[in-house]
């Protein structure tokens, strides 16, 4: 989306586009926690990024392996490529090897399903099928998590699912979280609570997953406690890229993600040492939801102050924090989460029209608009 506008707003005379990824594939991760209960399909949710940029953007497919800010240099392995500008982002990292028996519970049986991983998710979709009662659970890492609505998300609608399955009753549906509530924005936090309890969905707070028994279907948490399981939906631990944490300086900062991720100021998405580089995404030290939402708005924010930036003019525009999380409650019910940094934005309210903007609209505004830089939304 970042290099698309760019692309738009600057002369090809004077700029040179490059995106750099390992992976030809774009996928629409949102649709992760939907794949299980069919209700969006695997066929319809990766697109090749060469077909995604406009004319004039470079497409050059390599891992990125460092970031030499100094000399000006992306590190492609045994090969690198110069910059005169460079906008970082590359994400979070998912880690599920960093909790004990996690891989090895979703590589050697069939009842653990870190459902952020697409492979998982269809996995997830295959063990619902067969599903017949046990204890449920979804567990959140004690990191921090691209788009922390999909664990509740998840629940919920694995809640509603047994309950359309006619056996709900033979099920416990549990989530376990390292705080001590399952959403930390008020006023959606009391309207979950409130949906939890008139659904009999168990939070397990201030658990903290330490490792996982794959043979026994128990995980116990940091302090001690155990919880059971017969079928299993880890959000797997999450962290900066390893290319940056460990070859760049540019995660150095005394941050309180303990140097995770690109440090930027928080308004301008610049970075706090170098001011040729902006970064934004999951991958920046900005302490705001990780949602699509939120990188949207921060792309708008690095398209306006990068320009202005390399024009010499000042950099006026501000990101405040903003994200968005449709918590889909139910098939066919979802209510929007919205706020910044200072406040919540949106009411608490369940509708079918959310469900309808999250399920059937916004993919389509996704690949057809967004991604492709036609976005008219500051």
């Amino acid at each position: 989306m970042t290099a698309n506008m760019l692309r738009r707003r600057l002369d090809r005379s004077d700029a040179e586009i490059s995106i750099v990824d390992k992976s030809t594939d774009h996928a629409y991760q949102p649709s992760f926690y939907l794949l299980p209960f069919g209700y969006m399909e695997p066929d319809d949710q990766f697109r090749d990024i060469r077909e995604l940029v406009r004319d004039g953007v470079e497409f050059v497919q390599a891992e990125v392996t460092g970031v030499d800010p100094d000399t000006k240099t992306v590190v492609l392995g045994d090969d690198e490529l110069s910059y005169d500008y460079l906008v970082v982002a590359l994400g979070h990292r998912l880690a599920p090897e960093t909790t004990p028996g996690m891989l090895e519970g979703w590589e050697e049986t069939d009842s653990v399903y870190p459902f952020y991983h697409f492979d998982a998710a269809m996995g997830l979709r295959d063990a619902l099928e067969d599903f017949d009662g046990g204890t449920f659970v979804v567990s959140v890492p004690d990191t921090s998590i691209k788009c922390g609505g999909a664990p509740l998300k998840m629940t919920m609608l694995a809640e509603d699912y047994f309950r359309r399955q006619g056996i709900r009753d033979d099920v416990d549906v549990v989530m376990t979280k390292g705080s001590d509530a399952v959403f930390g924005v008020s006023p959606y936090r009391e309207k979950l609570e409130e949906i939890w309890a008139d659904r009999d969905i168990e939070a397990n707070l201030n658990f903290t997953v330490d490792e996982i028994d794959p043979e026994a279907q128990v995980i116990r948490s940091e302090g001690g406690d155990t919880q059971e399981y017969d079928l299993y939906a880890p959000v797997p631990p999450q962290y900066g890229q390893e290319a940056l944490t460990e070859n760049s300086p540019l995660t150095d900062a005394d941050t309180e993600n303990d140097g995770e991720y690109v440090a930027v100021d928080e308004h301008t998405l610049q970075h706090t040492e170098y001011e040729d580089v902006f970064a934004l995404g999951d991958g920046c030290n900005t302490p705001n939801a990780k949602t699509a939402a939120a990188a949207r708005k921060q792309s708008h924010v690095v398209l306006e102050n990068l320009t202005a930036h390399m024009e010499g003019r000042r950099q006026t525009a501000a990101y405040e924090g903003y994200a968005a999380c449709p918590l889909l409650t139910k098939k066919g019910k979802a209510m929007v989460a919205e706020f910044d940094y200072e406040e919540s934005i949106s009411a608490p309210v369940e509708s079918r029209l959310n469900w309808i903007m999250d399920v059937n609209v916004l993919p389509s505004f996704y690949w057809d608009s967004w991604l492709r830089g036609y976005d008219p939304l500051p």
